[in-house]
């Protein structure tokens, strides 16, 4: 999976502007510095145990599991910091600048990470060819929900000062630009997917271990409103906009069952496998991107109801109220062949599932946090939660262990992490499987909560 992160922490940390009235420190949700840590958290263990264990890790094409639900997790989290953060902040243009400002940060850190730049770092490989940098990611994507969505919230924030009337649409009628807004995105979305003409379209295959390598294969379309893998509008758009030699090269429909006999696992591709195995394709490209603004726009609802409703139980009951229906609605689209879910082309099915199970967690968190005061239980995610971007660039990112590596003895292979990895997970228990989940677990994810907490407690983090 490619790794995955946001900065939204920074957001809620925001200080009141430049008043000759001093800055009040506003109170953190503790809930959701938990949710974003526990975000992270899974984000590591998909990206660097998935490839033992592939239930946990991306669908291949439809379906969901494990690490389909980090990347609408996380936009969640930025949409409900989103209407946290800015309502601290009373100037319009001072709110569009700061917002201009974290988008392009989170566009540098995009294209830094997952731009190509950084690859094979356990080879100790790093450097990238511009004609083949990656230019669309998961910083990208969460980059362009965070612009759109955080504009939308300046624009209409005026709701923020009124107070909430009775009945249970009364806070939907308060933000209904908003939710025109997000209605326009989804026709958008779904007119594009089901309305555009893919025709049939060639590719270099790049794959050395391919026996075609360097040959031009052609992939045979001429459809419309298709949604397998090959002729799709999500990817024949990134084709034409992006060009095909900036789009990723490694999808997870290279483990499909079409592509290969050890499917969910990767492995050698069968004898007649399509030539559009070979073939790249963005799992965070243009329309696809488009539909996740929906993700984030379903977070800020859930911050506005945070702001408007006093009450645990008033909250709580809208909360999980639009979770259950939201999972409700998208497992029916998914099951009745209606819309399947598919993160890949970030289907209406999955923004709702995945947004449904948001909800529902962020709740269970809420009880168990905010209102039963068992904060202590989760400290180490609130730690990660609170220093996200930190763990993500060291741990999920790989950047830490790329720079341990290149520190070896005589093999490249001979290096700490390689031989804790060895010897006191994968030795003692005698299956690599085992020993990288534990590995994972105890020393990425662990060890990771233990550094963030310290410097918790020194007031560092890492702001965009």
């Amino acid at each position: 999976m490619e790794h995955v992160i946001v900065e939204s922490q920074e957001m809620e940390k925001e200080e009141e502007e430049e008043e000759e009235v001093k800055p009040q420190k506003t109170k953190r949700v503790a809930s959701l510095d938990i949710f974003r840590g526990l975000t992270v958290a899974l984000m590591v263990l998909v990206d660097d145990a998935g490839g033992e264990w592939p239930m946990i890790g991306h669908a291949p094409w439809n379906g969901c599991n494990l690490a389909d639900f980090v990347m609408p997790f996380f936009l969640f989290i930025v949409g409900m910091a989103i209407a946290l953060s800015l309502k601290r902040i009373p100037e319009k243009l001072v709110a569009i600048r700061k917002v201009i400002l974290r988008t392009f940060k989170l566009l540098f850190w995009g294209l830094l990470l997952q731009g190509g730049y950084f690859h094979d770092l356990d080879k100790l490989k790093y450097g990238v060819d511009m004609n083949r940098i990656r230019l669309c990611g998961i910083l990208q994507r969460i980059a362009l929900a965070y612009l759109i969505v955080a504009i939308i919230e300046i624009t209409t924030r005026q709701a923020q000062s009124k107070e909430l009337p009775t009945g249970w649409f009364s806070i939907f009628k308060l933000y209904s630009w908003q939710w025109v807004i997000g209605a326009c995105v989804l026709v958008v979305y779904l007119a594009t997917l089901y309305g555009t003409y893919v025709p049939d379209w060639n590719f270099v295959v790049q794959n050395p271990d391919s026996v075609d390598f360097g040959k031009t294969l052609t992939v045979t379309c001429n459809v419309r409103g298709n949604l397998d893998p090959p002729c799709n509008a999500v990817g024949y758009i990134d084709r034409q906009i992006l060009g095909i030699n900036h789009i990723y090269p490694r999808p997870a429909w290279k483990r499909s069952k079409s592509c290969t006999k050890n499917s969910p696992y990767e492995g050698p591709f069968k004898d007649d496998a399509p030539s559009w195995c070979w073939a790249p394709f963005e799992p965070e490209g243009i329309l696809s991107s488009i539909s996740a603004i929906l993700s984030t726009v379903l977070g800020v609802h859930f911050g506005h109801v945070l702001i408007h409703m006093k009450d645990h139980s008033s909250r709580l009951l809208h909360w999980i109220g639009m979770g259950i229906a939201l999972l409700v609605l998208g497992i029916i689209l998914h099951f009745t062949d209606a819309i399947p879910l598919n993160k890949q082309l970030y289907t209406f099915s999955y923004v709702c599932v995945t947004s449904g199970a948001a909800a529902l967690v962020f709740s269970a968190f809420y009880i168990l946090v905010d209102i039963l005061n068992l904060k202590y239980i989760f400290l180490p995610l609130e730690w990660i939660g609170m220093n996200a971007m930190l763990v993500y660039v060291m741990a999920a990112a790989g950047i830490f262990a790329g720079f341990i590596n290149g520190w070896y003895y005589e093999d490249p292979h001979n290096t700490l992490i390689y031989w804790i990895k060895k010897h006191i997970f994968i030795g003692v228990w005698h299956s690599t499987r085992v020993g990288t989940l534990l590995y994972v677990i105890f020393a990425e994810i662990l060890f990771w909560a233990i550094v963030v907490g310290l410097l918790h407690r020194l007031g560092v983090y890492w702001k965009l």
